[in-house]
């Protein structure tokens, strides 16, 4: 279970409180301070929340972030928002929120090298490397594609149950966009793997696996099978697609990624939730009809949802949603303490005929 998540439940806090408390350095776990909301905590570790604990750092930024040690630095991409600068020179990008962000938390000269990039309207994981020797260790990762990226999608149609889309890509294919190349055309060669997770009327809600990075990739070999993602404005066919609830965007979302550390060599994995415009689309999806589960093999059940590789494993977790109210679960003046994933115990209720005074929250 993620840090933030543990303290918020055994506290009482809202996701947000629990997140900047951990990054203030006001949560212990089993005894030693920790600041990354990010943190896998093992169920019976023993937290200690301090609110009154001076704050370690003081961090303004617009940024999400997932992971963050010394040598990398793994972020919570919005949607509508671009990686890096175009010819344009935009200010507010990704990778300027990144260098934001390290600068006013460890208060020296930030570096995020840039190691891969989401198209602007997709949102997800990303990484960024925290010094040169990182960043060719993750980017020599990436080249051979020794890396674990899963997407969720919305794609329109009812695509076959699962299948390996292997097709060169080429850079112009006419209009300005990429697209397949054609028998006897020169392209680089490109694998998307996928697997339907719901069918809905009219569309489907699929995992998909890269096991090459082109740019626009997804988005090309799904048009290319006659089933766009959902909200695309270049990449679609125009048939069908109107009918279905109006997306705000591509409905792309990176949702896992993970990696060997380029300093330890172990396995690092991370999950980003599913943004809210994605799962509003999804529900409007699910209203139009009952959704149809994918047919089983023979003699073997299949899951609602992918098996996350090795690195995921205990890592992810929904976000709660953000509560208000004061916080409970410690005294003023000095920290609580609960084991990861415990709330406090509720007091009995009022004997019949007392009215009970306190608050709600």
């Amino acid at each position: 279970m993620r840090l933030d998540l543990a303290v918020a439940r055994a506290f009482h806090l809202s996701r947000r409180a629990a997140r900047d408390a951990v990054r203030a350095g006001r949560v212990d776990r089993d005894g030693v301070t920790v600041d990354e909301p990010g943190l896998d905590v093992a169920a019976g570790a023993r937290l200690a929340w301090d609110p009154n604990r001076p704050a370690r750092h003081n961090v303004r930024t617009r940024l999400a972030v997932l992971h963050d040690d010394e040598e990398v630095l793994i972020v919570d991409k919005p949607a509508g928002l671009l990686t890096v600068p175009t010819a344009e020179r935009e200010s507010d990008t990704l990778h300027a929120r990144a260098l934001d962000y390290l600068q006013h938390r460890y208060h020296r000269r930030p570096y995020a090298g840039i190691v891969h990039r989401l198209d602007k309207d997709t949102s997800g994981a990303l990484v960024f490397a925290r010094n040169r020797e990182a960043l060719h260790a993750l980017q020599a990762l990436f080249r051979v594609h020794d890396i674990e990226r899963e997407y969720l999608a919305l794609v329109a149609g009812a695509p076959p149950d699962s299948g390996i889309l292997d097709a060169d890509l080429v850079r112009d294919a006419g209009l300005g966009r990429r697209g397949v190349a054609r028998r006897g055309e020169a392209g680089r060669r490109a694998v998307t793997r996928y697997r339907v997770l719901e069918r809905l009327r009219g569309a489907a809600l699929v995992s998909i696996h890269l096991e090459t990075g082109r740019t626009h990739q997804i988005r090309v070999h799904f048009l290319s099978i006659g089933h766009p993602v959902l909200g695309d404005r270049v990449y679609r066919t125009g048939q069908g697609e109107a009918a279905l609830p109006a997306a705000p965007r591509q409905m792309l979302h990176a949702r896992r990624l993970g990696f060997r550390h380029p300093g330890t060599g172990e396995g690092i994995g991370v999950e980003s939730p599913v943004p809210p415009d994605f799962e509003r689309v999804l529900a409007a999806l699910r209203e139009r009809g009952r959704p149809r589960p994918v047919p089983a093999e023979p003699g073997r059940t299949v899951a609602p949802g992918p098996a996350a590789p090795a690195a995921f494993r205990g890592k992810a977790e929904s976000p709660s949603r953000s509560g208000g109210g004061p916080p409970r679960g410690g005294a003023p003046g000095r920290s609580a303490e609960r084991p990861a994933g415990t709330a406090p115990k509720t007091k009995a209720p009022p004997k019949r005929g007392l009215r009970d005074k306190r608050n709600e929250t």
